[in-house]
């Protein structure tokens, strides 16, 4: 496993928002992490970023890393897309792509931003433009393409499909389908159960703080309670 977690726990004061969580992302595996709102999905990630305080064990690659700071797992390879995008509004595009590549040398950056266009051609044709004038899609085109600079090992998406139009959500999730590689691992957090284990290799259904599911997306896709309680069927 790239990404091993055991007996993680977090809160906010008094309140419980993780509770002894298990779980593994694989090398260039895609896993997702369904729930309702208020499971515990964004603090899970914010933990697996090291923004979040939490008590039990991370190991990424092999290495304990559960009290390493945030910018040191960027540097590792853990980088993670936001909920809500959080693009630099007044920057252009380009410069928005740029900051991704921060903690790499500048001689890198042209061949990353030429992978990222070939990804997303919208945003090559309005690389000069304002972030903060881009639709609601392109800029969660943006906010992936700008972690992409950072060559990440393991990927942690928050929410990609959030306030978009159904067009738009499937084109993003095929985006998302294709980051997966052998050196690129892909843990994704969604309200979308369908869609994200329609794509994912395996999957988590967290409640309340705990995992209380997992399996294949597959599976998942066609247990009784998932469908129940997610699926609206």
């Amino acid at each position: 496993m790239m990404l091993r977690v055991h007996g993680l726990a977090a809160r906010y004061g008094r309140i419980p928002a993780l509770k002894g969580i298990e779980l593994g992302v694989g090398a260039g595996e895609l896993v997702a992490l369904v729930g309702a709102n208020g499971a515990g999905k964004t603090t899970l990630l914010r933990a697996l970023s090291g923004v979040q305080p939490v008590t039990g064990s991370v190991y990424f690659e092999e290495n304990d890393i559960s009290v390493t700071a945030a910018e040191e797992r960027v540097r590792l390879g853990i980088v993670q897309v936001p909920e809500g995008r959080q693009v630099f509004g007044p920057l252009s595009v380009e410069d928005n792509l740029r900051l991704g590549a921060y903690r790499r040398g500048r001689a890198a950056i042209p061949a990353s931003l030429e992978r990222v266009y070939a990804m997303f051609p919208a945003l090559a044709e309005r690389r000069a433009h304002a972030a903060g004038t881009l639709s609601g899609g392109q800029q969660q085109m943006l906010a992936i393409g700008r972690a992409l600079m950072a060559q990440p090992r393991l990927l942690l998406l928050d929410a990609p499909s959030m306030g978009l139009a159904p067009r738009l959500v499937a084109e993003i999730f095929a985006c998302v389908k294709a980051l997966r590689s052998a050196d690129t691992a892909v843990l994704l957090v969604e309200q979308n159960a369908r869609a994200a284990l329609g794509i994912a290799d395996r999957g988590y259904v967290l409640e309340t703080g705990q995992i209380v599911l997992s399996g294949t997306g597959a599976a998942l896709l066609a247990d009784a309670s998932v469908r129940s309680a997610y699926l609206g069927l």
